[in-house]
């Protein structure tokens, strides 16, 4: 693989974007405002599996099988759900990827297909967070069991500490939101995350970028690196 500028390519050639960032680090919501600016589906492995399972279709169907004994779906099940999204009318100019690949290996597996089509990702977007504002941006979520509305610590707080705003009831931490899983989540994660960051860097596509600064500011970066005028 050649390294080019970021935002060029062939005319021919697709916008395959990966993004690449640890829970907490805003990935999903410049995913969705992405697609919306660039009018490029995003593709979400979660998201895939459910509509596909939904929908019945014969991946859907063998996924189905591993998630209800609780296992990991195969590779090759993934990138095959990819390769159909990839295919379709809505990803003619490219595509947003989300949640996959999370390892080297299904990294290497996914260019080895994108590659069979004469295809590549184009660029790979990770966002950079430290570990302690991640934590805190995730650990300070909270949510009113009764209504489910969702309150931040920092962000939006209610206006009575510990309360929900529209009917008083004490609010709740989902169990996987505690610091301490945050941070046993985030040992996990990370890892794995960054072997796929360096991978992609020895083909020269990644661009780093500051996760820290407010959401439009990120969105704005991210246009600008991949050659797209304009803003959130």
């Amino acid at each position: 693989m050649t390294d080019e500028a970021p935002g060029a390519r062939a005319d021919d050639e697709r916008l395959i974007l990966l993004l690449v960032g640890a829970v907490g680090a805003g990935k999903g919501t410049q995913a969705s405002i992405l697609s919306r600016e660039l009018g490029l589906p995003h593709l979400a492995s979660g998201n895939l599996f459910r509509a596909a399972m939904a929908a019945g279709t014969p991946l859907g169907e063998e996924a189905r099988v591993y998630m209800e004994r609780g296992e990991l779906v195969p590779d090759e099940i993934t990138i095959g759900m990819f390769m159909e999204e990839l295919g379709a009318p809505a990803a003619a100019r490219g595509a947003i990827l989300d949640g996959f690949p999370r390892t080297v290996g299904q990294a290497r597996a996914l260019d080895t297909t994108l590659a069979d089509q004469g295809e590549r990702i184009r660029r790979v977007i990770y966002i950079e967070v430290p570990t302690d504002t991640l934590v805190r941006r995730v650990a300070g979520r909270w949510v009113c069991p009764e209504c489910g509305t969702p309150y931040h610590e920092d962000t939006d707080p209610p206006k009575v500490a510990g309360r929900c705003d529209r009917d008083g009831t004490a609010l709740r931490q989902r169990d996987d939101d505690r610091p301490e899983v945050v941070r046993a989540r985030l040992e996990r994660q990370v890892p794995p995350m960054l072997a796929v960051v360096e991978h992609y860097e020895r083909a020269g596509i990644v661009d780093r970028l500051d996760g820290t600064q407010p959401i439009e500011g990120v969105t704005g970066e991210i246009l600008s690196r991949i050659g797209h005028g304009g803003g959130a």
